[in-house]
């Protein structure tokens, strides 16, 4: 079962058996929904440890690296799929045709999820992490079936290079020209809050503020992200040794973690805007850490042994996802004595002498990760594999 399954379908079969899956890809998307979930439920977020939060405007963190990779994990699946599409003899027609319903699903999911519980759809956020994953999935999967291998490098540097140009060239209305105006990525006088704000209410926005860090402008370049897990997987499935794959992809994610470095000198690293310098960045800690996975699972290793924990997320990333921030959001909502809610409750029963406020916290998030792995390892010992 692959990223073009008919929506809500559901198979009791092992998707390896049906699709040319890597067993190391599965295994990376595991580890990251596991860090994802991890990241997003800490027990107190104001004390817990710098890594595990977002950076509050420049700079980056283990945490703003986390919904590059799951990013960068979807486009490694777009090849993967298509391909198996085509050579069941699925029309190119019929395979964009399941992709925008794909989309759609996703995308429309996000909103409900932004709606729970209450659903006051007049402060509905419209942007979200699964709308953006819809908005780049989409987009990414239509320049692949449209234009084959040929056409995604070039899409990346015209997205990288246009979005720096849009950033730091181009005047913001109201407030001037970026860099002498104004601060370059100014929190709120940037091209791209500008436009959130003019494409939607600041009640629709995240937190009802000035800007979203899923804004539109901004998903351009996370599209970007997305096709450089294209790439990647395309390589690694080319007639080369094992070695000469794991390495080249090794090597080229070092010159795309330096390139970002660099460029960040002049266009900071920014996860809230999704810079450029911040694309190349965290793409290259992903293909690293990929080429080390793929040498480890898929090679001579073949490591096989303890997998089963990242294969429980990474066989049911969305499912896993879903479930977290359902999960999340009730514990938020419901009233608890002597606490403002019962997530804040639970996490106030956890011993104090445990350690310092900040190993507690996380602490707490392990514990919820645990939580969450329970339905899907039993998902996942019966092979039902929930796709859209």
């Amino acid at each position: 079962m692959d990223l073009s399954q008919a929506v809500n379908l559901l198979s009791t079969k092992e998707p390896s058996v049906r699709s040319p899956r890597l067993l190391s890809l599965d295994v990376l998307r595991g580890l990251t929904v596991a860090l994802m979930i991890l990241v997003n439920n800490a027990g107190d977020g104001a004390v817990s440890y710098a890594q595990l939060r977002h950076s509050v405007w420049n700079g980056c963190t283990l945490t703003d690296i986390v919904f590059p990779s799951f990013l960068f994990i979807v486009g490694a699946s777009i090849p993967l799929a298509f391909s198996t599409r085509l050579k069941r003899g699925a029309s190119r027609i019929a395979i964009a045709s399941q992709l925008a319903r794909r989309a759609v699903t996703i995308f429309a999911l996000g909103l409900i999820l932004n709606a729970l519980l209450f659903f006051h759809l007049g402060e509905l956020r419209i942007y979200g992490v699964l709308q953006r994953i819809a908005l780049c999935y989409a987009v990414a999967g239509v320049v692949y079936l449209a234009g084959g291998t040929a056409a995604c490098p070039s899409a990346v540097a015209v997205i990288l290079s246009g979005y720096w140009w849009l950033m730091a060239r181009v005047p913001v209305p109201g407030a001037g020209l970026p860099g002498v105006d104004v601060p370059l990525l100014d929190r709120t006088a940037n091209l791209a809050a500008w436009l959130d704000r003019q494409l939607l209410p600041a009640a629709h926005l995240y937190h009802h503020g000035n800007y979203d860090p899923e804004g539109l402008l901004s998903t351009l370049p996370a599209v970007a992200t997305t096709m450089l897990g294209t790439l990647s997987i395309i390589w690694l499935r080319t007639e080369r040794s094992l070695a000469a794959k794991a390495g080249a992809l090794a090597a080229a994610g070092a010159l795309s973690l330096a390139a970002g470095l660099a460029w960040a000198q002049a266009f900071p690293l920014n996860k809230r805007l999704w810079t450029s310098s911040f694309v190349l960045f965290t793409a290259g800690v992903v293909m690293v850490v990929f080429a080390f996975v793929y040498w480890l699972v898929d090679g001579p290793i073949n490591l096989r042994r303890g997998l089963t924990p990242c294969l429980v997320f990474g066989t049911n990333a969305l499912t896993a996802y879903v479930l977290s921030e359902v999960l999340a959001i009730t514990l938020g909502v419901i009233p608890a004595p002597h606490s403002a809610d019962l997530q804040q409750f639970l996490y106030k029963l956890l011993p104090f002498w445990l350690g310092p406020p900040p190993f507690v916290s996380m602490i707490y998030s392990i514990l919820f990760v645990l939580v969450c792995s329970c339905p899907l390892l039993l998902l996942y010992r019966r092979k039902i594999f929930i796709k859209l």
